[in-house]
């Protein structure tokens, strides 16, 4: 999934680092990964360590970490139903009529036959939930599976701000459920939505990894329709693109996001934490650095690397296009 702050390409790297400055055993480590997001760091370190605690506040990242965190143990039968789900005919539901491209609303996030193949596959899912034929391992991997595959047939740039004007290549194919694989290991691990200022206060272990946001934009308007598919809930849709009621973070509020930061430093009961920022963020490195400062041996490592953009270069006047990636370190 192409998705904002992804560690993607940085995971190998913040792996090298953790392993070089922490004082135990990675297999002996419980490392907490607690704005998980598509939980891409997590799953990095998901086979070497004794346990991920995985944590994120939008629902759709939880869908996704119960599934590649979460679900450790192989599930038999899991292409079978990956089978039936793609062999199923489309169906007019929720999302063709408030996010299709012949809907009601009038917004064009899917091609009309994506749209009610999503509704379709959403609705069996949920049939088989209901009826006990599937558990929560395999609930969690199938819906995984559809927001990925349907995130490949969207009709946007990259996040659900906007929708294109016109139904793009990608977005006129056919969508595909792909199953969404994850590793198997043989310790189980722990998969939260909460805010993850009052879960640290519940929690404690070796390592925290820290991704919070870092600019004003905030992920539950950036991929509304994510959890809207994931929950698959009645609303009604606001404004042009459809948005619902979303969680809205102090970090991305340049007035509030030190001291945010400060008490989730205070309150965290891990011996290392690792903070990845990068230089475009809310806070400055200084102030970070003052922060952690106070609360044990302080670090930093840094990392350039290619920055993200949402939409063409032509079409947006991006600062530059490689940023530096910061990993801040602390030794409480």
């Amino acid at each position: 999934m192409n998705y904002i702050g992804s560690k993607n390409k940085l995971s190998s790297w913040i792996l090298e680092v953790v392993s070089q400055e922490i004082s135990i055993p990675l297999k002996d480590a419980v490392f907490c990964d607690l704005f998980a997001g598509t939980g891409r760091v997590g799953r990095t370190f998901k086979p070497l360590v004794k346990q991920v605690i995985a944590n994120d506040v939008e629902f759709y990242s939880y869908v996704l970490l119960q599934n590649y965190i979460g679900n450790h143990s192989a599930l038999p039968r899991k292409q079978d139903y990956i089978k039936k789900l793609n062999e199923l005919n489309p169906q007019l539901g929720f999302i063709a009529e408030h996010y299709g491209e012949n809907g009601n609303a009038d917004r064009l996030f899917f091609s009309q036959e994506n749209a009610q193949k999503i509704d379709a596959v959403r609705q069996q899912i949920e049939t088989w939930k209901n009826q006990e034929e599937i558990d929560d391992a395999l609930y969690y991997f199938l819906l995984t599976s559809l927001l990925e595959s349907a995130d490949k047939v969207a009709n946007t740039a990259s996040v659900y701000g906007a929708y294109l004007k016109k139904i793009k290549k990608s977005a006129a194919k056919a969508i595909e459920i792909v199953g969404a694989d994850f590793d198997k290991t043989k310790n189980a691990h722990q998969v939260y939505q909460e805010d993850g200022n009052e879960l640290i206060k519940k929690i404690s272990g070796d390592i925290l990894y820290l991704d919070p946001p870092y600019n004003a934009r905030q992920y539950g308007a950036n991929y509304h329709l994510l959890t809207t598919i994931a929950k698959y809930d009645t609303f009604v849709p606001k404004g042009k693109t459809g948005l619902r009621d979303y969680y809205k973070s102090a970090y991305c509020r340049k007035g509030e996001v030190a001291k945010q930061f400060e008490n989730l430093i205070k309150d965290a009961q891990f011996s290392t934490v690792f903070l990845s920022y990068n230089n475009e963020g809310l806070m400055p490195p200084e102030t970070i650095k003052e922060i952690m400062e106070k609360y044990g041996s302080y670090s930093l490592k840094v990392k350039d690397y290619q920055r993200f953009k949402a939409d063409k270069t032509e079409n947006r006047n991006h600062k530059a296009n490689a940023t530096q990636e910061y990993l801040h370190i602390l030794k409480k």
